[in-house]
């Protein structure tokens, strides 16, 4: 059986922030922020019919600005955050907000092919103001989804918010101090240690803080030989942590010996902007680029699924030997699965579905969203 073609989207306006809604666990949903000068910017409401192979969505007003990033709440299924460009009085910032995807809103009742421009409002739900005028440059979730704290990442300073408050209180702010002025990049929440750990990136250089004491837990000077574009923490295996640059490669590393990155990956030829662990199969890593091309890699020497785990002996205690060998076949091997070239600008950014392990989505700057699937013959490998 062939697998099915990508599902291809298209937005009005330019784009650069996706993220699937975290919560969403029965439904393949994904949220899309687009940048627009001109004209007001939109969230696109995505949900995908993985049975019949179409998109339905919804289109949100969001008159604050053009989105540069957007994440979804982990803990609430209607809540995300942006952070969008507000220009004023010749001035311009990077500012955060939550919004509701609101309860009233008929979701999903239009297909691709509607132009309608009858768009719904989004219900702010608060703005995230830091203490000082700062840029706010991207909002981090708790992983877990059981604290209601989101973290900002700033130019040299992360702070905290808790939206228990009802303006959004801050609860902690602290500076960051890196060699040469670097401002921070990107930035990731550690999924194990209780959730007390954040890594960022400033420059060509990462660094893991603990948030309770914000002291250093590791850090790897020159990660890359250029700008640090992504990070994100392998979700099934602690001390693991892949990153991406523009030196066009991405790296593996353990955070207990950085000294030399695990293993690194060259197959593009441009920036790499985006790189994400898939959350049920750790093996399984994404990542998009400027050269305009999304790429599935099997990396499953560093995974925790390595080949043999599904070989169970008690199945085989009846057996000889000989029926033992015939069940194995030749260990899997690292390498590239499938190579995605729908695109034809700069795909900054790919997400996984937080419902469908198999399912992903990819956006490019020209506001073209692609979803694709990982080939059968991959899912069965792992499956059988």
């Amino acid at each position: 059986m062939e697998d099915e073609a990508p599902v291809i989207y298209g937005l009005e306006f330019q784009a650069r922030s996706l993220c699937a809604q975290e919560s969403e666990t029965d439904s393949i949903r994904f949220l899309v922020g687009t940048q627009s000068l001109r004209s007001e910017n939109q969230v696109h409401y995505i949900d995908f019919d993985d049975e019949n192979n179409i998109i339905n969505k919804t289109i949100f007003l969001h008159r604050e600005g053009e989105i540069w990033h957007i994440s979804s709440s982990t803990f609430d299924a209607s809540l995300f955050s942006t952070c969008y460009n507000k220009t004023s009085d010749c001035k311009s910032e990077l500012k955060a907000a939550v919004w509701q995807i609101p309860e009233s809103t008929d979701a999903f009742n239009s297909s691709s092919e509607d132009t309608s421009s009858a768009h719904p409002h989004l219900q702010l739900k608060c703005y995230l103001f830091p203490e000082e005028n700062v840029d706010v440059k991207s909002i981090l979730w708790q992983p877990a989804g059981d604290s209601h704290s989101v973290i900002g990442l700033c130019e040299d300073k992360i702070i905290t918010w808790d939206l228990n408050s009802s303006t959004s209180k801050v609860t902690s702010s602290f500076n960051v101090e890196a060699r040469g002025q670097h401002k921070l990049t990107c930035g990731r929440w550690n999924p194990h240690h209780n959730c007390n750990q954040i890594a960022i990136a400033s420059d060509t250089s990462i660094r893991g803080l603990d948030l309770r004491t914000m002291s250093q837990v590791f850090q790897i000077e020159s990660a890359h030989g250029q700008l640090v574009r992504d990070i994100d923490f392998n979700p099934n295996k602690q001390y693991y942590l892949v990153s991406c640059g523009d030196d066009c490669r991405v790296k593996f590393w353990d955070t207990r010996n950085v000294s030399e990155p695990l293993k690194v990956l060259s197959e593009h030829s441009h920036w790499v902007w985006s790189v994400r662990y898939n959350h049920f199969h750790d093996q399984l890593v994404l990542t998009s680029s400027s050269d305009s091309r999304v790429i599935l890699n099997n990396v499953i020497s560093l995974s925790s699924e390595p080949y043999g785990h599904l070989l169970e002996k008690d199945e085989n205690e009846e057996g000889d030997s000989d029926s033992l060998n015939e069940g194995q076949q030749e260990p899997v091997k690292d390498g590239v699965i499938a190579t995605y070239e729908e695109h034809e600008d700069s795909v900054y950014a790919v997400a996984w579905s937080s419902a469908d392990p198999w399912t992903f989505a990819s956006l490019s700057y020209d506001g073209r969203l692609v979803i694709n699937r990982v080939p059968r013959s991959e899912k069965y490998k792992i499956l059988l």
